[in-house]
């Protein structure tokens, strides 16, 4: 099974995020905390989280890329608890068994979208705001020069690099459930129908 750690090449995170991942931290999308946005929560620091932001799910901060690599069993199911814990928590969730239903779908999105990735391949996350809700789209980038070893993340790299990008969409509801559509293609974006209160 492959999900994604956040990765820093430089400091710039700490500078246009409110609150920054932690470097080897596991991330999902994230999408949802913006599924109920206007134009008029897009500014400064909340627009860059909006634009290009992954979710760590340890910190839940933003992080601007992260890095394909495997997870064991035991470890991805603790992360789904603590993304469980989180939408009671901050979201309102009437208790854990209700949000379980709900984090399972946002980390197999995740594990979707890394699956077919080479370990150490870059992910990056584009959004923009339709009349549908919150339209995301997500870009590959293969390991070129970077040493990703640095932030504990293993695999062999390659020599030649390409980007190159997948392609599905899926329709959320982020209150008590998800209607999930899928379009496989070479763009990979997923949509998100307002549903989840946004947080301050």
């Amino acid at each position: 099974m492959k999900l994604a750690r956040a990765i820093h090449f430089d400091e710039s995170d700490s500078l246009v995020f409110h609150s920054p991942a932690r470097t080897g931290e596991w991330c999902i999308s994230g999408g949802f905390e913006f599924s109920n946005w206007s134009q008029a929560d897009l500014s400064g620091k909340a627009k860059q989280a909006f634009s290009n932001g992954w979710l760590g799910i340890e910190t839940f901060g933003r992080v601007t890329f992260v890095a394909v690599t495997t997870i064991e069993k035991p470890e991805y199911e603790a992360l789904t608890h603590n993304l469980a814990q989180h939408f009671v928590d901050v979201y309102g969730a009437p208790g854990i068994e209700a949000a379980y239903g709900v984090a399972r779908d946002e980390m197999a999105l995740m594990v979707e979208l890394c699956e077919d990735q080479d370990p150490n391949t870059l992910l990056c996350v584009s959004r923009e705001l339709t009349d549908a809700g919150v339209r995301e789209a997500f870009r590959a980038i293969e390991a070129q020069e970077a040493d990703l070893e640095q932030f504990a993340i293993h695999g062999e790299l390659e020599e030649d690099g390409h980007d190159h990008a997948h392609g599905h969409d899926h329709g959320h509801d982020h209150g008590h459930g998800h209607d999930h559509g899928h379009d496989h293609g070479h763009d990979h974006g997923h949509s998100h129908a307002p549903g989840t209160d946004k947080q301050d």
